[in-house]
């Protein structure tokens, strides 16, 4: 039997047009569903996407005892985790996402156990030290270790005399040092401070999440989060807010083609700061009751400078998308990446395709950050507007991903977009949702060539190696 692979193809040059909704967010479910570990009631969440990294996340927590139902049509789960039958994250999970490190939080208050977890996986865009973790966590009386495993790292954290509640000051508000030392807090003895964290809308989602669940949580103006012992828990049912990553891809790819796109749930105090910048290209948007509209209304204009940062700065996902967009502006925009050291690796096939983009290792724009001075290439200059051509696309992480898909919509030809994986892991029924708003898109396999297939074969089994089955 030939040896294929799934791509997408996408002829550009129709603009798209209609309505579409969003999907719950990723990153808000995915750590609930880890957050649920710590009681033994059952939490019922609704607005579920059916997406890689859920499913992916579901099964780390069934590893360690949970029973999940998923309804795939209806977007719902219930999971309950009565008693842990395990506290050991098999090493096939090493590198599958960056889900196990928040197990330690989550665990270490219902076990007296090791917990053993591999190392952090995710994209390649940089590294993403679990130092603040670890502090956190040992800052409420945990014990861990690194170790070698397998040829592979894995943590080893215990608290075998309980956890005591802390006064913690994150160096950086750290999306997941944050959600860690929540999690890991709410089961600490005495009250826990948590200053400098992070107040992503994923994270306030997890805070309500807890809230329901049982745990006295509350929040001060100054990114301090206070969280009290808990003992009690109680059953929830709670609904994930809407993707507002999603929400921005769809409404940029709208722009971009020249359309107009209504994004049925979309949440307008998630998408200030985005919004502004639409409004600063001379993009158009109406906010209405259930969603947003999204539309082009004449020539794109550059001269803007965005510079990524944590809630409530511009996101570091909108920036791959919002490249493409510039590239469709008259005129010099600059971007500065505040929070990845390595995020503009997929410019080079956007230059492939046509764009006049240049790479800088300095902090262009209105300060210096932690990069400055390191070598890295964390800043980009994007001259437009400029015609794409069509090409065959690898895609090497997720938002990058719909970067490509946006530029494909673009091009004047057939571009194949293959490696579906990443774009599968944050996007739900994306082909399905472009074609409905008259994209030329299909999914579908394709043979491989000999040499590509043994290589297609070589990564298979390295990803089987590391990632649960279907």
């Amino acid at each position: 039997m030939d040896a294929t692979k799934e791509v997408i193809k996408i002829k550009g040059g129709t603009p798209l047009e209609g309505k579409v909704k969003t999907s719950g967010a990723k990153n808000a479910v995915t750590k609930i569903l880890v957050a649920s570990l710590i009681s033994d009631k059952k939490c019922t969440l609704y607005n579920v996407p059916n997406i890689a990294e859920v499913e992916i996340t579901v099964e780390l927590c069934k590893e360690i005892g949970s029973v999940v139902h998923w309804d795939r049509e209806t977007g719902i789960i219930e999971i309950t985790t009565k008693e842990l039958k395990s506290c050991y994250i098999p090493q096939r999970f090493s590198g599958s996402n960056r889900i196990p490190i928040l197990m330690i939080g989550a665990l270490l208050g219902r076990t007296d156990e090791d917990i053993i977890v591999p190392t952090a996986g995710g994209c390649k865009i940089g590294k993403r030290p679990v130092d603040f973790h670890i502090q956190s966590l040992e800052r409420l009386g945990a014990v861990i270790e690194y170790r070698e495993m397998k040829k592979e790292g894995s943590y080893f954290a215990r608290a075998h005399y309980g956890l005591k509640g802390a006064i913690i000051d994150l160096p950086f508000p750290s999306v997941g040092a944050t959600e860690n030392t929540i999690l890991a807090a709410a089961r600490a003895k005495g009250t826990t401070v948590i200053r400098n964290a992070a107040m992503e809308p994923e994270i306030i989602d997890l805070v309500l999440f807890l809230q329901k669940l049982g745990v006295m949580i509350s929040i001060d103006v100054d990114r301090t989060i206070r969280v009290q012992h808990t003992q009690h828990f109680q059953e929830v049912e709670h609904t994930v807010i809407s993707d507002r990553i999603e929400t921005a891809s769809l409404g940029m790819a709208a722009i971009a083609t020249k359309g107009k796109v209504f994004v049925e749930g979309a949440q307008h105090q998630h998408m200030i700061t985005f919004l502004n910048k639409l409004r600063e290209v001379g993009a158009g948007f109406n906010v209405k009751n259930d969603g947003i509209e999204f539309f082009y209304k004449g020539p794109l204009k550059g001269g803007v400078h965005i510079e990524t940062d944590v809630h409530p700065g511009f996101m570091t996902d909108w920036q791959q998308p919002f490249v493409v967009l510039l590239t469709q502006s008259k005129g010099f925009s600059t971007i500065h990446e505040t929070v990845y050291e390595n995020r503009f690796g997929y410019t080079d096939m956007l230059k492939e395709m046509g764009a006049e983009i240049e790479l800088s290792t300095n902090c262009l724009g209105g300060k210096q950050c932690r990069f400055n001075s390191q070598g890295f290439h964390h800043s980009i200059i994007i001259k437009g507007p400029t015609p794409l051509t069509a090409k065959e696309i690898a895609i090497p992480d997720l938002r990058a991903g719909f970067a490509y898909v946006m530029a494909a919509l673009l091009a004047s030809e057939e571009s194949t977009i293959s490696n579906l994986h990443y774009l599968d892991r944050g996007y739900e029924n994306i082909v399905q949702k472009l074609s409905s708003m008259g994209a030329v898109i299909r999914r579908e396999h394709i043979e491989i060539k000999p040499k590509e297939s043994l290589i297609a074969d070589l990564i298979e089994k390295a990803s089987t190696a590391k990632t649960p089955g279907k």
